[in-house]
């Protein structure tokens, strides 16, 4: 846990590299969280777990943001991400 807050700090701090490490070790959380969300939509949806977790990746909009600890970046990705449930 402690990993991914110094990444997210060396992220902020302009590492080039440090965006792909985070990527690396929270892809497994976000797609977790992805299928979970998708579990609640109706059968039939052609997007995919991965899809949605690289759709939220960009929009979290890497560098230029700034996330105070793990549960803050886990926050915004999960709000970036672009399914919405429909009711």
């Amino acid at each position: 846990m402690s990993d991914i807050n110094h990444l997210l700090d060396t992220v902020h701090e302009g590492n080039p590299v440090a965006a792909d490490q985070l990527l690396l070790h929270v892809y497994s959380e976000l797609r977790r969280l992805a299928a979970a969300k998708m579990s609640r939509e109706a059968s039939g949806q052609t997007l995919q777990p991965r899809a949605l977790v690289h759709k939220a990746w960009m929009r979290l909009g890497g560098e230029s943001q700034r996330w105070e600890n793990r549960a803050h970046f886990f926050g915004a990705a999960a709000w970036a991400c672009p399914f919405r449930v429909r009711r």
